[in-house]
């Protein structure tokens, strides 16, 4: 029994003594700093060279050799020396510093190997001296020892089986979790403790010939240079090229590319930050043409870089609220273009539809992007089936139109690429190649939101206080739910939290996800944020198809092994709340809702004041979180179950949930109805029922059943909405229709044949439908109680003047109230009666559109029912480039040498934008440019900052005078004129 004794000690020992965080108590008693809240936020002997310098350092390589030997005496004492279990305790110990100690194991399995074979630890520690000396690639020589010490292991134990296969495992098991944990050398060594500077500065190694035939990290080298790598590696053309990272030495890069007056370069910006879904900063940064020497490359590079710190750039990361990171610089062959341009795979101004917006040019696509020159316009739409695909165009120019379709499908493929994604793509054609030179994420149309699902969840259109109270309950639920598979995992690089300057790249994959951003409301109606609930589902592990599902409807395919066993810890967590929710919410609901709600039964409250009925309204809103959640997973269990083991809609009762119950009740009380009365007028149903004892007591029983169920309503989950107790014609008009024999609404029908579809079965999944059933129950009776506390509420403040109509409460936000009631805030009480009417003003607007549409690009999307009347017959038609409406002077501003004083009211008048522009725009209230497109700079950073502005107005700046007033219009292009003037 002693070698079985001896595994257990091992396999229990040696993951602790690997988890125990030595590294990060040396650290921090030296140094006061956490390891695991700076640079990757890994626990190593590199981290703690790098943050706690040399010292420190040392003292964290003694303490994992410790660890290494330690783990394999350990095994000594029950095995022979030299056997394979050795092995299986440095697996062991492994497995503890990543799961719990947060760090590779390298340097506890080195010391650990030394001690249990010296020879394989000389030979493979003599190729490693060799190799990094001669090639400089850490890369190559952590992978390469990978592959050579179970090699030795082989060639020198051949006959012992079980310890190769062990040296299989561990080298198998170190590989794995190199690609799954950042590497701390690949922090600029120039931010290292001053002592550890030139250690690590040598052990990065070689990092000047970083091509985009690799796999580039945009933490590293920019979003610009990662996606053109991605895209490369997809199989898109994109010319050949080379990246300087932040930190890397250009003068081998320079000395190898040799350009040359028949091979020129083209020298890009790449700073991190550039490029990505929080801001594009185009124009921003230098790119410099026409390369052709050595020293013109090295200047540009210089020149480059140094454009990240030119004031209009500072101050475009300033406005956007950017932390200043650093610059990659990205060099590539220049093509020789006959035509280029720009494409967006979505209309950034109708923020609508399917349309693909191209602008084209022959030569050069710096023109187009330049804002200098109109290009010619195009509208694609590509039509794509199973077995072809079509492009439809409109607009005609000088560029042939089968070079403009083939740009249009270029960017929707592209777009399919980034799971949905709009793209804002630049291109270049040779003659023979169509290049993609650039792709970035439209900024202006992001988060893309759904009305899919949440159409299903909260239809209609919605109130505020509705809105203030559903939102928070909702998203914080989403958010527990979605951080509790995404927690105690470790995450791929590709989804590590950017940020270059602190180098915090958490594993934890919920880092960086704002859950508070899960849903909205846009033109009443709720929306769900496409875009995170897509991060999430790639975070997850789903497959790439998961935005397509949410905006689309696409199918999903099945998650790959590897995914689903990288969330297993969280996925683990989450299926034991639902196993454990029949349990849980048996207990909520003796201990929580049935005491609760009885309280609340029992309360008068149209004798309470204010302050007691705001006590009621947060006792409602504690029980209606814990409700909200049960809301949530109960639903979610059901559908998961019903759809693993395939059951059918027609085998599930529902009779369980009170709309299904309240509807065979009132079906049961109709029939009874129709044997009293044989001969009944439909309008006087119940004045007749009247009229006869039977009759007295069928009405007995409809009031029961009112009574029973007055909490329900036409929406369940918006208190605005009255309850059937308040307004009972809707279940009075039912009844007479089922006593005339007419089919109820589909919903019902469905509901009333679902419950006699077949025998109760008490199944796996029944339960779950029990559950789902009795928590609608629970929930709407809460919402009820919510509702009517409201209107109580409502009923004081009318009588006492506060609100003037019926129903205006809920045209006030949840805060609002409060601050009513507790704060008694005399300027809300001031603004009170305009606030309201503003509110149910654009209410009931809203409620006036009849085709919402079912995506929004952007969180400011055009409404379906802007006025297109006229201000003035004097109009000068341009190119709307960014949307909205805008009223003011004119300030004709010729060059950037004189800026005059702009606010608000000014609408700027310029010949053309290009990046110089950007802070003007800022302060202005609109833009009009003699020339350019809505792909320009200038049109992309108003978009940003929300300015409207009109393109292309052929002689604005001759036409236009100082002080004149104008309207102009965004979306629809056009400069509506005053003769008003006034002195300057």
């Amino acid at each position: 029994m002693f070698e079985p004794w001896g595994v257990l000690v091992i396999l229990i020992a040696c993951p602790l003594l690997g988890g125990l965080p030595l590294i990060a108590w040396i650290t921090y008693a030296l140094t006061r700093k956490q390891l695991s809240q700076v640079g990757t936020g890994n626990i190593s002997v590199s981290a703690a060279f790098y943050h706690g310098g040399r010292f420190v350092g040392i003292l964290a390589v003694l303490s994992e050799a410790f660890k290494g030997v330690a783990a394999v005496l350990l095994t000594r004492v029950f095995f022979p020396e030299g056997s394979s279990w050795e092995l299986i305790a440095l697996i062991a110990l492994v497995i503890g510093r990543y799961w719990i100690g947060r760090g590779a194991g390298t340097t506890n399995v080195v010391w650990g190997f030394v001690v249990h074979d010296p020879l394989v630890a000389i030979f493979v520690s003599f190729f490693a001296v060799i190799s990094f000396t001669i090639l400089q690639s850490r890369r190559v020589v952590k992978f390469g020892v990978l592959l050579l010490f179970p090699l030795f292991v082989a060639l020198l134990h051949i006959s012992d089986i079980p310890r190769i296969f062990a040296a299989v495992a561990l080298a198998g098991l170190m590989g794995w979790i190199y690609k799954k944990i950042p590497d701390d050398l690949n922090l600029p060594a120039q931010e290292a403790q001053t002592e550890s500077q030139a250690m690590l500065e040598f052990l990065r190694g070689d990092r000047v010939m970083v091509s985009l035939d690799e796999e580039l990290d945009a933490a590293i080298v920019g979003e610009k240079a990662a996606t053109l790598s991605q895209i490369k590696r997809w199989g898109y053309p994109v010319p050949k090229g080379w990246v300087l990272a932040p930190i890397d030495n250009p003068q081998l890069l320079t000395e190898f590319l040799q350009p040359s007056e028949l091979s020129p370069l083209v020298v890009r910006s790449s700073a991190i930050g550039e490029d990505s879904e929080q801001a594009s900063a185009a124009g921003q940064y230098e790119t410099v043409l026409n390369v052709t020497s050595p020293q013109a490359l090295q200047l540009a590079i210089a020149q480059v870089q140094a454009s990240y710190n030119q004031p209009s750039a500072v101050q475009y990361r300033r406005d956007r609220g950017l932390n200043d990171t650093a610059m990659a610089v990205l060099i590539q062959q220049q093509v020789q273009s006959i035509y280029s341009g720009v494409a967006f795979s979505r209309d950034p101004i109708t923020q609508q539809g399917d349309a693909i917006i191209i602008e084209a040019l022959p030569g050069s696509a710096t023109q187009v992007v330049s804002g200098k020159v109109t290009p010619e316009q195009y509208r694609a739409f590509v039509l794509e089936t199973e077995n072809s695909s079509s492009v439809q165009l409109e607009g005609q120019g000088r560029v042939p139109q089968a070079l403009i379709k083939q740009v249009a499908y270029l960017a929707y493929r592209l777009e399919k690429r980034y799971h949905g994604t709009p793209q804002d793509i630049e291109w270049s054609y040779d003659g023979q190649t169509l290049w993609v030179l650039q792709s970035r994420p439209i900024t202006t149309l992001l988060p893309i939101w759904t009305r899919k699902i949440a159409a299903e969840v909260i239809p209609g259109v919605i109130h505020p206080l509705t809105w203030s109270i559903n939102r928070p309950l909702t998203c914080g639920v989403w958010g527990e739910l979605f951080t509790l598979v995404l927690s105690n995992s470790f995450s791929s690089r590709g989804f590590f939290t950017r940020g270059f300057a602190n180098g915090n790249r958490k594993a934890e994959r919920a880092l960086g996800l704002d859950f508070t951003q899960t849903a909205t409301l846009h033109y009443s109606r709720a929306y769900f944020n496409a875009s995170l609930l897509g991060d999430i589902f790639l975070r997850m592990g789903l497959p790439s198809e998961s935005l397509e599902f949410l905006t689309r409807g696409a199918k999903f395919s099945k998650p790959s092994w590897k995914s689903t066993w990288e969330n297993l810890p969280g996925l683990a967590k989450l299926l034991k709340r639902e196993l454990n929710l029949e349990k849980d919410f048996k207990r909520d609901y003796q201990k929580r809702f049935i005491p609760g709600l009885s309280q609340l039964a029992q309360e008068n409250i149209y004798n309470l004041e204010p302050s007691k009925l705001l006590i009621r309204i947060d006792l409602i809103l504690e029980l209606l979180r814990q409700g909200t959640y049960y809301s949530i997973l109960a639903p979610l269990s059901a559908a998961l179950r019903q759809a693993i083991f395939r059951v059918k809609d027609g085998q599930i009762d529902n009779s369980v949930t009170p709309e299904v119950a309240a509807l065979r009740s009132l079906s049961a009380i109709a029939t009874d109805a129709k044997q009293i009365l044989l001969e009944f007028e439909p309008q006087r149903v119940f004045e007749q029922l009247k009229q006869t004892l039977e009759g007295e007591k069928i009405l007995q029983e409809f009031d029961e059943l009112l009574q029973d169920y007055g909490y329900l309503s036409e929406v369940g989950t918006d208190i605005s909405v009255p309850t059937w107790r308040e307004s009972p014609q809707m279940i009075k008009q039912m009844f007479v229709q089922l006593m005339q024999g007419n089919e109820p609404q589909s919903g019902a029908k469905d509901a009333i044949n679902s419950i006699f579809a077949g025998k109760r079965k008490r199944s796996f999944i029944q339960r779950r439908v029990d559950i789902k059933g009795r928590v609608t129950e629970v929930y709407s009776r809460i919402l009820a109680e919510l509702r009517w506390s409201f209107l109580a509420l409502e009923k004081i403040w009318l009588k006492s003047g506060l609100l003037k109509k019926t129903g205006d409460i809920f045209f006030l936000d949840f805060d609002e109230v409060r601050r009513l009631v507790v704060d008694e805030d005399f300027r809300l009480i001031e603004q009170l009666d305009e606030l309201v009417e503003l509110r149910r003003s654009q209410f009931v607007q809203d409620s006036e559109i009849i085709q919402v549409p079912l995506l929004v690009y952007g969180n400011t999307p055009p409404h379906p029912l802007a006025p297109s009347a006229l201000y003035s017959d004097q109009i000068l038609q341009g190119i709307g480039a960014s949307q909205g409406q805008a009223e003011g002077r004119v300030k004709v501003l010729r060059n950037l040498q004189d800026v005059p004083e702009i606010d608000q009211d000014t609408i700027l008048v310029v010949p053309y934008t290009d990046s110089g522009w950007a802070p003007l725009l800022l302060r202005a209230g609109g833009l009009i440019a003699e020339v350019g497109g809505r792909l320009s700079h200038g049109a992309i950073v108003a978009r940003e900052y929300g300015i409207p502005a009109v393109m292309d107005v052929r002689g604005a700046t001759w036409l236009l005078q100082d002080g004149q007033r104008v309207r102009i219009d965004g979306s629809r292009g056009i400069v509506e004129l005053s003769n008003d003037l006034r002195p300057n």
